[in-house]
């Protein structure tokens, strides 16, 4: 059975529909990668997975329960999520951005936040920034502590809303290898990126969505290469050459 289920998902936002009757399954351990022009709708899927968005149609199922059945504090305990703009607390050092999660939504004491905080930002390379702020950090930190966050809760599936895309150019990287260390530990991850290397070299399939609207789906390879759509080609062809 699949992790997570699509079915026939529809979202307006006044007149505008920005998904339209979208179908589609991911498996565990899978790297799903969207890509699309600007307000294709593809922010908007991922949000309407742990309920930051609600649907207006259809259904979505995660390990086969109808996220929209289920508590919002549960669902947001099996799907973790990282943003484009870091979302970190200001207040907060590293350390206490991670355990706030830890402490109010899973009930664990402050030792055993901190103890697991620990953990998780050492996995993401940031254990000697834990007593920093966010103002102290830099993008990639930034961005490596809200994967840390959101790893923390120990999530079946990870949704990553084009995580590098504030980042300098020199920061890419970093956060991109963070993924594909939790791509190669089999991490489920749904990601919107441009990043056209870590989708052709991590994905296990790649969907381009226009219009609220999936255009194609299927292995990177073949859609870089032979996809079924003169549209798919002309837009792949302009997000790598722009990236390249």
């Amino acid at each position: 059975m699949s992790l997570l289920r699509f079915e026939d998902v529809s979202k307006s936002y006044g007149d505008e529909e920005v998904l339209h009757d979208v179908s589609f399954e991911l498996d565990a351990r899978d790297v799903e990668v969207i890509v699309g022009p600007s307000g294709s709708g593809k922010s908007t899927l991922l949000r309407c997975v742990n309920r930051l968005t609600e649907i207006d149609g259809g259904a979505i199922y995660l390990d086969g329960e109808d996220v929209h059945a289920m508590d919002e504090n549960v669902l947001r305990r099996h799907v973790g999520m990282v943003f484009q703009d870091f979302n970190l607390f200001a207040h907060r050092t590293a350390r206490g951005n991670v355990t706030l999660g830890l402490t109010e939504v899973l009930g664990l004491s402050e030792r055993e936040a901190d103890e697991r905080a620990e953990q998780y930002l050492r996995r993401v390379g940031v254990a000697d920034q834990a007593e920093s702020y966010p103002a102290e950090l830099s993008g990639g930190q930034k961005q490596r502590v809200g994967i840390a966050r959101a790893l923390a809760m120990d999530p079946d599936l990870m949704l990553f809303d084009e995580p590098t895309s504030a980042l300098d150019p020199e920061l890419v990287g970093e956060v991109l290898g963070v993924m594909r260390d939790l791509a190669d530990d089999g991490m489920t991850m749904l990601a919107v990126t441009h990043e056209m290397g870590f989708a052709r070299s991590v994905a296990s399939r790649l969907t381009f969505l226009e219009d609220g609207r999936i255009v194609e789906r299927g292995p990177p390879e073949r859609l870089f290469e032979q996809p079924d759509h003169d549209r798919t080609r002309e837009f792949l062809g302009e997000l790598t050459e722009l990236h390249r």
